[in-house]
């Protein structure tokens, strides 16, 4: 049985992913309040955490925020939003690697078009060993090919989930304790946004472009080489 729920590992995530947007319409079109803003944060609110796992294991640094300002005005525990956040970035991970283990043939077919990211992965696995597990949720591209493509590699599953589950955890402290820390300036800066939202927006424009043209240019050199 065991075997079976690895294998299928694929289709259980997409079913996680489908299961947990359709909650997430769900809840928003009954939550109270006439803004979309109003009532993603009541939903947020009153579920929070099961939100929190949902999203990091999709790994959206987004939600992992949100979890940081609302440890800020107390309606999270900062504690315990770590933890969940930790072991839901651990369980998508774990999902991605088994997905490799068990579905070479599909892995093969679906990413025919990444073939140098995975023989980028696979040389950075054999150059830096395990620190590529753990630093691999910050480089943007390589997030999901890494775990896929040391699944499909003999590299021991417990040992990587070991290391996985640890830097599951450092990955949300690091994004959620700044988050609860600076929450009363991220908050009047959202406030701010709100408010001049005129003039916020080309900024944000800007600025997320410019993000995005960075990493889409550093992807496409790593691939050259």
């Amino acid at each position: 049985m065991q075997k079976n729920l690895k294998k299928h590992s694929g289709k259980i995530f997409a079913i996680v992913v489908v299961t947990f947007a359709l909650f997430l319409i769900y809840n928003l079109y009954h939550a109270p309040g006439e803004a979309i803003d109003d009532k993603f944060v009541h939903l947020l609110k009153t579920h929070g955490y099961v939100i929190l796992f949902a999203w990091s294991i999709l790994e959206g640094e987004a939600g992992l925020i949100m979890a940081g300002l609302l440890s800020h005005t107390g309606d999270m525990n900062l504690y315990l939003a770590i933890f969940i956040a930790g072991l839901g970035g651990f369980a998508g991970d774990q999902i991605y690697f088994y997905i490799g283990r068990f579905n070479k043939g599909y892995v093969h077919r679906k990413f025919k078009g990444q073939r140098r990211k995975f023989a980028l992965a696979h040389i950075l696995l054999k150059k830096h060993g395990w620190p590529i597990i753990f630093v691999q949720r910050y480089m943007y591209g390589m997030r999901t090919v890494i775990p896929i493509s040391i699944g499909l590699t003999r590299y021991d599953a417990k040992t990587f989930a070991f290391i996985n589950l640890i830097s599951a955890w450092c990955w949300a402290a690091i994004t959620i304790v700044p988050a609860w820390y600076f929450g009363e300036q991220i908050l009047q800066v959202i406030v701010w946004a709100k408010e001049h939202w005129y003039l916020a927006l080309p900024f944000a424009v800007i600025v997320g472009g410019g993000i995005l043209y960075y990493f889409s240019y550093v992807t496409k050199k790593k691939d050259t080489k």
